[in-house]
C-alpha cells in the first residue's frame, strides 16, 4: 500500500424510503431556498418529484427549479444553473436523478459561488474552487457513483472537450432502491456496466501484490456481475438493483483508489467519443474496454490473470477478456461502434480526431501514444 489520506464527507441514507425518512432532516442545518434540480421529467412521470416536493414544503423551503439537465451535461447548462444560484441567492442544491443531473449541479454549486469562469480557472490556471453551494443528491439512476465524490465529467461543446472538473462532494446522499424501478433494464445495465468500469479501471493501474484496495476492487467487480446477471433474468429484482447502487457507491467513493495507483485510460477515450458523438457513456465504455485490454494485457498479464480467475472463473488473463467480452453481449450491451447511439456519423476520420484530442494517462500498465489509441478505436469499428 502507497501512502494515502482518506476523508469521506458524504453521509448515505440508504434503503427504501430513505427520502421520507431523512430528506427534512438532512436539510434542516441549511437555508430557505433551495434549488431543485432534475433532468428531462421523468421523476414527475414516476412520482419522485412529488414525493420530494411535498417534503421540501413541508419543511418550509422556498424551491426553485433548475430542469433539463441532459446526458452528458454541458458547460453552458452549468452556466444556466450558476445564473439561478446567484439570482435566487440559494442555500442549498439538491440534485435528483443519476450522474448526469448530479454532476453537472456539482460544478453548478461551485460556479454559483465565484465571478471566475470555472472551467478557465481549472483547465487552463490548474486552480480549483475552495467553495461551493452546498447540495446533496437523491439518485434515481446509479452507475456513475458520482454522488460519492466532488468530481464530475462536464462537457464543454465550444471547446470539444469532456473532461473532469473539480467541486465539493454532496453533503448527503439519499440511495432508495425503489426509485430506480421505473429505469429501463438496458439504462440500468450500461449504469452497471460503468460501475464495472470504475473498479476495473481502478484495480489496473500500478500497484502492489497484495493490495487491501484490488481485493476489495474485484469483489465489488464480481458482485456488479451477478447482480447484472439477476437483472437480465427479472428486471423487477430490487434487491439486485440494490445491490448495483451500493457497488456504484463503493467504486467512486475512493475506497477502492486508497494507497495505489489507477489507471481510467478507456474512460478518457470514451469521454472524448463522447465530446464527439454525446454516445450513451456506459454504452461507449462497453465498445472500448475489450480492445483496449487486448492492447494492454501483456504489460500486466498477472493483474488481467486473476481478474479472470476472480470475477470470471477463467485461467488466463486472454480467457478473461473474451469472457468480458462475452458478457458484454450477454447483456445486449453494444460490442461496436455502429451500435452506438450518436449524434454524429462515427467516421475514421472522427476517430482520429477523438485520439488527437483524448487525455493519455501515464498511470496505466503502459503509456500509449495516439496512435496506439486510435488503432484501439478503429478496432471498435
Amino acid at each position: 500500500m502507497k501512502k494515502f489520506v482518506y476523508e469521506y464527507p458524504t453521509k448515505v441514507y440508504f434503503g427504501e424510503g430513505a427520502a421520507k425518512e431523512y430528506l427534512a432532516a438532512a436539510l434542516a442545518p441549511y437555508g430557505t431556498n433551495v434549488l431543485l434540480a432534475y433532468g428531462g421529467g421523468s421523476v414527475k412521470k414516476n412520482g419522485i418529484y412529488d414525493e420530494v416536493i411535498t417534503i421540501l414544503k413541508a419543511a418550509g423551503k422556498k424551491v426553485t427549479e433548475f430542469t433539463g439537465i441532459m446526458s452528458n451535461p454541458t458547460y453552458d447548462k452549468v452556466q444556466e444553473g450558476a445564473a439561478l444560484v446567484k439570482k435566487e441567492s440559494i442555500d442549498f442544491i439538491l440534485a435528483v436523478g443519476g450522474g448526469s443531473v448530479i454532476d453537472c449541479c456539482k460544478i453548478v454549486a461551485a460556479q454559483g459561488k465565484t465571478e471566475e469562469d470555472l472551467w478557465e480557472m481549472e483547465m487552463e490556471r490548474r486552480q480549483f474552487p475552495k467553495e461551493a453551494v452546498p447540495m446533496g443528491a437523491i439518485v434515481t439512476a446509479s452507475g456513475t457513483g458520482a454522488e460519492m465524490n466532488g468530481g464530475a465529467v462536464i462537457t464543454n461543446e465550444e471547446k470539444k472537450i469532456k473532461a473532469g472538473m473539480a467541486a465539493k462532494a454532496p453533503v448527503f446522499a439519499i440511495l432508495d432502491p425503489e426509485y430506480t424501478r421505473s429505469v429501463p433494464r438496458m439504462q440500468v445495465l450500461s449504469g452497471a456496466f460503468d460501475t464495472l468500469s470504475h473498479a476495473m479501471e481502478t484495480y489496473l493501474g500500478n500497484s502492489d501484490k497484495d493490495n487491501v484496495s484490488d481485493d476489495v476492487a474485484l469483489s465489488i467487480m464480481r458482485n456488479t456481475v451477478v447482480n447484472m446477471r439477476r437483472l437480465l433474468a427479472d428486471v423487477n429484482d430490487m434487491e439486485a438493483r440494490g445491490n448495483l447502487m451500493w457497488d456504484s457507491a463503493m467504486a467512486e467513493n475512493g475506497i477502492l483508489k486508497v494507497g495505489r495507483v489507477t489507471d481510467f485510460q478507456a474512460h478518457q477515450m470514451e469521454h472524448q467519443l463522447g465530446a464527439y458523438t454525446d454516445c450513451n457513456h456506459g454504452q461507449g465504455l462497453a465498445v472500448i474496454h475489450p480492445a483496449y485490454y487486448r492492447h494492454i494485457v501483456k504489460d500486466a498479464e498477472e493483474i488481467f490473470a486473476r481478474f479472470a480467475k476472480e470475477v470470471f472463473g477463467k485461467d488466463s488473463a486472454a480467457e478473461g477478456i473474451e469472457a468480458l467480452t462475452d458478457f458484454i453481449r450477454e447483456c445486449g450491451l453494444p460490442t461496436k461502434m455502429g451500435e452506438l447511439k450518436s449524434r454524429a456519423e462515427i467516421t475514421p476520420e472522427l476517430l482520429r480526431q477523438v485520439a488527437d484530442t483524448c487525455n493519455v494517462i501515464k498511470t496505466n500498465p503502459r503509456e500509449l501514444d495516439r496512435d496506439e489509441i486510435y488503432e484501439i478505436l478503429m478496432e471498435c469499428m
